[in-house]
């Protein structure tokens, strides 16, 4: 993604009143999710063993930060999400079906390139529910959506509400596409500006089958073949009018049993992770059937607070140059 700067760019919201808003936001955020999801807020860890099998492998070509535990005589990976851990938590917790939990997850991902809504560090609500096995199909994916668009549209509401200068953006309805629907309507387009052209005509969409192999032969977008099924998953996808661009806030999905494993382990050319002790767990069924995903809370706070740099809600990181152009356009990096 190439650096936008938006004409005529005006913070409505001053560093200290954003700090504020920040917190209002994410209090109101993850308790309205936590109550309509039945999550239990849990500890998570900041750091795992690579044999583990836990670590969140995202697309397969990003390197986890690394460091050496001494009395191990082992390195240590910080992690890049906590989407495999989740599981092995459900189960430790001995959470029940149709219930779930949550955990503020930071990571750092060296790999990102850094624009707009992109850093190193990621801040993420990430969050697991339970279902019976017969609930893996798409009539159950949907309704978790839709439960989780409710809390978006009460957060709309609730930020337009505290800060009067800003209108709601949300439509009442969040759209469902699949990659190929996007394929197959703009064949000519790459994969980003195809979620382009369908965010502006919707506002709100669930991009759904994301990794699967598309009638092209190429896939919409990469995602570890490990923990979602990548025909049971999908990406919030919304309209972003500060950036008259898309931004995406969530990724999530219905995680792989014991079939769908074997299955895009072979595809992915990953057959060797079947000996990590996630996958061992996994493939033998001890592990429960989950839904689950990632909420960027960095994310949420830019785009329900209008800001157009993912460094104005955080403290990072950022080349001289983008500093420069952020500053000379008012965008007030932290």
């Amino acid at each position: 993604m190439v650096m936008i700067i938006p004409k005529d760019y005006k913070c409505k919201l001053g560093v200290l009143e954003t700090q504020k808003a920040i917190k209002n936001l994410k209090d109101f955020f993850q308790t309205e999710l936590s109550k309509e999801l039945n999550l239990l807020r849990v500890s998570s860890p900041l750091f795992v063993l690579p044999e583990s099998g836990t670590n969140d492998n995202l697309s397969g070509v990003e390197t986890p930060v690394s460091f050496s535990v001494p009395f191990l005589n082992k390195k240590a990976e910080i992690v890049q999400s906590l989407a495999k851990w989740k599981r092995v938590a459900i189960k430790k917790y001995g959470i029940p079906v149709e219930e779930g939990i949550y955990a503020d997850m930071n990571a750092i991902r060296k790999d990102e390139e850094l624009d707009n809504i992109h850093s190193f560090y990621v801040d993420q609500w990430d969050w697991e529910y339970r279902i019976n096995k017969s609930d893996r199909n798409y009539e159950k994916l949907v309704w978790i959506v839709e439960k989780i668009y409710k809390v978006f549209k009460e957060t709309d509401m609730y930020i337009s509400e505290q800060y009067p200068v800003f209108e709601p953006m949300l439509p009442e309805h969040i759209t469902f596409v699949s990659s190929q629907d996007l394929e197959s309507e703009w064949p000519n387009l790459e994969p980003k500006e195809r979620e382009r052209r369908i965010v502006k005509r919707h506002k709100a969409v669930f991009l759904t089958e994301i990794g699967k192999t598309l009638e092209s032969g190429e896939k919409h977008d990469g995602r570890s073949p490990d923990y979602d099924d990548w025909e049971l998953n999908g990406d919030f996808l919304f309209y972003n009018p500060t950036l008259d661009d898309v931004i995406e806030l969530s990724s999530m999905g219905i995680r792989v049993d014991e079939d769908s494993l074997e299955k895009q382990l072979e595809i992915a050319g990953a057959e060797d992770r079947k000996n990590l002790e996630y996958h061992r767990l996994l493939l033998n069924g001890e592990l429960p059937y989950t839904i689950g995903g990632g909420i960027g809370q960095s994310r949420i706070c830019m785009f329900f607070l209008r800001k157009a740099h993912i460094g104005e809600v955080q403290v990072g990181i950022w080349p001289k140059g983008m500093i420069k152009d952020c500053a000379a356009a008012g965008i007030d990096l932290l």
